[in-house]
């Protein structure tokens, strides 16, 4: 037979339980950009992660992650975040219900995210899947100008990570960064670096963009990689922007069946 004094207990320990229970439940969850960091080889690399208003871990999400160009290289983690994709969620965040991580390339006169950069990136990528109960099937990476050279190094590396992918005014061939002065090497050793990435990421569905003025990284680029995929029979498209010049990234972000086609992609 319980006491009066045990059956006292009980209820106030339910009580308890039921308070510290609501009050982690009633925790606002961060959403819109957040700060983070990733340590590779006992380096500190910051990157942003976009969290919808929207977002709750009931569910998976989808997630993109972008790679910014040569002119934003640095360690303070937010530089990255005023142009390209993150511009477009904070015109459009209603287009946005993905988990979107910015990594941060190091400003190291290194060719960007062909090396230790490019490795944080994939660290990033993991742990914020883990942290925010995102997809792994639904990973979706792009980049702009020196960011679009790193989504094909990193699609060429590590196929099974994605499952689609977006270069924007990319480039594969020898290059030397305008604004950085780096000194980019081909992605692959040859007479056709094209060819030889292509078949790395032949496997993916790729939907590519380049502005036809681009006097930066020219059209060129674009067009031998698209030549050499369709070769292979890749599910690749192609869209070359007729007013645009490097910066095609505006108009390709602003494209709302972009967005839509990135979202809806999934590894088997």
């Amino acid at each position: 037979m319980i006491s009066k004094r045990d059956l006292l207990s009980i209820i106030f320990g339910s009580v308890v339980v039921y308070f510290t229970a609501a009050a982690v439940f009633a925790q606002k969850i961060e959403t819109g950009f957040l700060n983070r960091s990733v340590a590779v080889s006992g380096v500190e690399y910051r990157y942003q992660v976009y969290v919808p208003r929207e977002f709750n871990r009931k569910q998976k999400w989808p997630v993109i992650v972008a790679l910014h160009g040569g002119g934003e290289y640095g360690s303070d983690g937010m530089r990255h975040t005023n142009v390209g994709l993150a511009s477009a969620i904070r015109r459009n965040p209603e287009r946005f219900p993905a988990i979107v991580i910015f990594p941060q390339a190091k400003a190291d006169g290194k060719p960007g995210w062909q090396l230790e950069s490019g490795e944080a990136a994939m660290a990033a990528m993991d742990k914020a899947i883990k942290e925010f109960n995102a997809d792994p099937k639904r990973v979706v990476l792009t980049g702009l100008s020196a960011g679009g050279n790193g989504t094909w190094s990193l699609a060429s590396r590590y196929p099974e990570k994605f499952a689609a992918i977006v270069p924007v005014c990319a480039f594969v061939s020898k290059f030397t960064g305008r604004s950085s002065a780096i000194d980019y090497p081909a992605l692959v050793a040859g007479d056709d670096p094209h060819t030889e990435v292509a078949k790395k990421v032949a496997t993916l569905p790729i939907w590519m963009f380049h502005g036809a003025k681009d006097d930066v990284v020219l059209p060129d680029e674009s067009r031998k990689m698209f030549d050499a995929l369709k070769k292979l029979g890749a599910n690749v498209q192609y869209t070359e922007l007729p007013n645009a010049n490097h910066n095609a990234w505006d108009p390709a972000y602003s494209n709302p069946e972009l967005i839509a086609w990135m979202l809806q992609q999934k590894r088997p």
